[in-house]
């Protein structure tokens, strides 16, 4: 009899003990963090300021009384220019490459009058150029410090200008009125490099600063009295500011959690 109560009594011990340390069992971990990446592709917006270097020259003939002339006149254009881009990256260890287009609308005018000498009649020229659309398509290299991104990027680089010109003169030497519009688009280059931080997985936001060639313009201004002339040209170098926002979109599906098993 007694030594039944005792094996009664150890095995209520053990059941016990066992469904005591069952109750300390901690639980399962929650699945990992998705590690960051930049790889993907993103949609996103920019805005920002842009402006312009060197002035508008000018170089032509009046017959009467016979005299050239040549001068720069203006200052340098300036507005705003804002947009949208689309691009992919694809981060290799700390190193992101990637590809990026851009097309931007601009406010960037440049206005510039001249009055020249009395011997020309006191002649007045002016001109308004704008800089309406502009695109690019640029590669970019980045180092990733998890979610932050410094890059340096450069490519081909799009414009769009419209030019009016008015030429004016009052006296016997110019005794005319004429008018000119002029509408080119450029191809030229550029360049440049910026901040980028992830907000989230998804959403970032972006600082960059860019310098553009769009290389050399000349144009006649017609409709003169016979034989004088005057031509236009001009070098489209711009530089610009922007900040903007972007949008990556997941490519990849996310790491299957791990649960640990005792």
């Amino acid at each position: 009899m007694r030594r039944q109560f005792l094996l009664a009594s150890i095995g209520a011990i053990t059941l016990t003990g066992s469904a005591f340390a069952a109750d300390l069992t901690p639980p399962p971990p929650p699945p990992p963090v998705p590690i960051f990446t930049w790889t993907g592709v993103y949609l996103g917006g920019q805005v920002g300021y842009a402006w312009g270097t060197g002035n508008d020259h000018f170089s032509g003939f009046v017959p009467v009384p016979g005299v050239f002339v040549d001068s720069s006149i203006g200052g340098p254009p300036h507005g705003v220019i804002g947009g949208a881009n689309v691009g992919y990256n694809y981060q290799i260890n700390q190193w992101v490459l990637g590809l990026e287009g851009t097309v931007d609308g601009t406010s960037v005018t440049n206005n510039a009058a001249v009055v020249f000498p009395s011997i020309f009649g006191g002649a007045t020229l002016s001109e308004t150029t704008n800089a309406s659309v502009q695109g690019s398509i640029r590669g970019r290299v980045g180092f990733a410090w998890d979610r932050l991104l410094i890059y340096g990027t450069g490519g081909v680089a799009f414009g769009g200008f419209k030019t009016d010109v008015t030429f004016a003169g009052t006296s016997a030497h110019v005794p005319f009125f004429s008018t000119g519009y002029y509408s080119n688009t450029r191809v030229g280059w550029t360049v440049g490099g910026g901040l980028q931080y992830a907000i989230t997985n998804n959403w970032s936001v972006r600082a960059e600063y860019r310098y553009t060639d769009f290389g050399n313009i000349r144009e006649g201004i017609f409709g003169l009295p016979a034989g004088a002339f005057f031509n236009e040209g001009r070098q489209i170098r711009q530089n610009q500011v922007q900040v903007g926002f972007d949008y990556r979109f997941d490519m990849l599906p996310p790491p299957v959690p791990v649960v640990a098993k005792y």
